[in-house]
């Protein structure tokens, strides 16, 4: 590592949603850069205007806020670099085109989308790889385009890709070698004016000092353009690291058009920031005591080591992500600091002054904060009973009357409603009469909350109040009759 300061950056496109994607590439970007004393920068990269969403760059940095990973320098922070949304820097990528076009390293291109399209189809008829054929190129001489531009008429920048190949050595893969017959000249310059990706981001990447470049796979392609780039314009180059991208369970891509990738997503269902950041620190990287839980984001920096980074893609199990959320809910957090978390996640009429008696009745059931709503409905909520379920084990209505007549006055006559002693008094008329546990215990719980499943009876029962579960087993018996 060399004395240069490390400067590292995520350059997130405000095209829609804040991905999932972009919060994994970010937590390496930061724990990289702070673990040497580095900054981590946020760069908006809208030079795509067709697909420009309003308030998508808002919810980004909403997003990584929530998860904790806080930038040192972006549009919202300020900064040095700045200005840090590239469609401010529109002069500066001309300066750099205008150089490489008088070094003879891009070209004006006029063809149309007709011809493009022409060109494509016949190569691919030919079974030829779609690259440009540089008929412009071959065409017009620099003063002729020049002409042709200044008339008016509407062209692209195209970078003009030497012969040879590009070699890097990747922090992850090693070394990378890749034939320039294999590359396009990719347009550098739109029609309307704004760059490419690949030339706004080897100008910005430059001129705000990073130093190290931590992407996703699927630009290991992209980087011999980059290259190419970075040579023709006098710049350093900068370390790459190339993380494997995020996988379905059937190792398909992480898609947005067939999952849900949205950050802001998993918070408003509940997930925990801590709990998240955890998991997919372990996407593509092991501790180096292969702990899986619970590592913060303190920890995670302190022993981050990009020699434990794997190459394959991870699996974005989201089972395994409400395991780790539920541990975090669990052994974590405290029951008083779950209470107040699962407070913005409940309806209008809840009784939040329940939810301490609620809790611990439900906390092992829980895998995100919102569970606790769909958990605890039936404590206040009255819902009607299936009263053919009551009849189950081969119990007749006039039983189920008998049982659920003396369970309330057993109930009724209690000197304290507590969970001992509604148990003791249970217990003792099941014993008394000789019933089945099976049959009148579950035909208890069925009355009492409506679900086949729930938390430990007696402490059920306890928790929805006497008032209330007299009423259901009144209710009950009147259909029953």
């Amino acid at each position: 590592m060399s004395d240069t300061p490390i400067r590292t950056r995520i350059a997130p496109s405000p095209t829609g949603i804040a991905h999932v994607g972009t919060l994994y590439i970010a937590l390496f970007n930061y724990a990289f850069a702070k673990q040497h004393g580095g900054q981590f920068i946020v760069r908006i990269e809208d030079t795509d205007r067709n697909r420009f969403v309003e308030g998508a760059e808002e919810v980004i940095f909403e997003a990584l806020e929530w998860a904790g990973i806080v930038p040192d320098e972006s549009v919202v922070h300020g900064g040095e670099y700045g200005p840090y949304r590239q469609s401010e820097r529109l002069e500066t990528y001309q300066q750099y085109v205008e150089q490489l076009i008088e070094q003879g390293d891009a070209y004006y291109c006029f063809c149309t989308s007709e011809r493009l399209a022409d060109m494509r189809a016949a190569q691919q008829a030919a079974k030829q790889p779609p690259k440009y054929d540089r008929h412009c190129l071959h065409t017009y001489s620099l003063e002729e385009a020049r002409q042709k531009v200044a008339a008016g008429e509407q062209y692209v920048v195209r970078l003009r890709v030497p012969e040879g190949k590009s070699q890097w050595t990747d922090m992850i893969r090693g070394d990378v070698e890749i034939d320039h017959a294999q590359i396009d000249d990719q347009v550098l310059l739109k029609s309307d004016g704004f760059p490419t990706y690949h030339m706004a981001v080897v100008v910005d990447d430059h001129l705000m000092g990073i130093t190290h470049v931590m992407r996703g796979e699927e630009w290991i392609s992209s980087t011999p353009k980059h290259l190419i780039l970075y040579e023709k314009l006098g710049f350093p180059v900068p370390q790459y690291a190339h993380m494997p991208l995020l996988r379905n369970t059937d190792k398909s891509k992480l898609s947005k058009r067939k999952n849900d990738v949205s950050i802001v997503s998993y918070r408003d269902k509940g997930y925990l920031p801590q709990a998240l950041l955890n998991f997919l620190m372990l996407l593509g990287w092991s501790h180096p005591d292969n702990k899986e839980f619970p590592i913060s984001l303190e920890e995670f920096v302190r022993v981050f080591d990009m020699d434990r980074m794997q190459k394959t893609g991870p699996v974005f199990d989201v089972e395994k992500l409400n395991w780790m959320n539920g541990k975090y809910l669990r052994e974590v957090l405290s029951q008083t600091e779950v209470a107040e978390r699962v407070q913005q996640y409940l309806p209008e009429n809840y009784p939040v002054e329940n939810i301490p008696l609620y809790l611990p009745l439900v906390l092992d059931r829980m895998g995100t904060l919102l569970d606790f709503a769909d958990l605890t409905d039936f404590f206040y909520q009255d819902t009607a009973i299936d009263t053919d379920q009551l009849l189950k084990k081969g119990a007749t209505p006039e039983l189920v009357v008998q049982q659920l007549q003396e369970t309330a006055t057993a109930l009724e006559a209690l000197p304290e409603w507590k969970h001992e002693t509604i148990e003791t008094a249970v217990r003792a008329l099941q014993e008394l009469h000789t019933w089945k546990k099976g049959q009148y215990f579950m035909m208890l719980r069925l009355a009492a909350t409506g679900r086949k499943a729930t938390p430990p009876l007696f402490e059920t029962i306890h928790a929805i109040g006497k008032e209330r579960v007299l009423g259901r087993f009144a209710d009950c018996i009147e259909t029953l009759r």
